[in-house]
């Protein structure tokens, strides 16, 4: 811990950026499957009623892992017969592991980039079964957006 007047000397950004390392390598440490279940019920929302019978048999029962690089934060989740599910520790191995930053994953899923762009910018790996890869990318792009733009504009009386 720095003495109070050593911390009132160091620029807050700084301090930012170690804390950010701090709060990382922790999230690292934590179990997956709180956040994953979490993730699992916001597709149950958001994607499970958008999949046809076709794809929702082509994604079913392999597990994706999903990695937030800057936070940290990983998540591991199958598609199942009646929805997403978050798969519990390190087995069954994923097939799919995807890797990004948040900011990256956050404009794919509102549509302002698609995975390409990231993948070739190198802010999206993938690693594994690249055939299922492809049809997840692709069942996803067909889909469009998961987040579309919400306007917050008053309206007028």
């Amino acid at each position: 811990m720095l003495e109070p007047r050593v911390a009132s000397a160091v620029p807050p950004f700084l301090l930012l950026t170690a804390m950010r390392g701090r709060v990382r390598e922790l999230l690292r440490q934590l179990p997956t499957e709180p956040p994953s279940w979490c993730a699992a019920r916001a597709l149950d929302h958001l994607l499970w009623p958008r999949l046809d019978p076709a794809q929702r048999e082509a994604l079913q029962g392999r597990v994706v892992e999903l990695e937030f690089a800057d936070v940290g934060l990983r998540l591991r989740l199958r598609l199942g017969v009646n929805g997403f599910e978050a798969v519990i520790g390190r087995a069954p191995k994923a097939a799919l592991h995807l890797r990004a930053r948040t900011d990256g994953l956050w404009r794919l899923l509102r549509g302002q980039d698609d995975a390409d762009q990231l993948f070739f910018e190198r802010a999206l790996v993938m690693e594994g079964d690249t055939e299922y890869g492809l049809i997840l990318k692709n069942t996803l792009d067909a889909l469009g957006p998961l987040l579309p733009e919400v306007s917050f504009t008053r309206s007028e009386r």
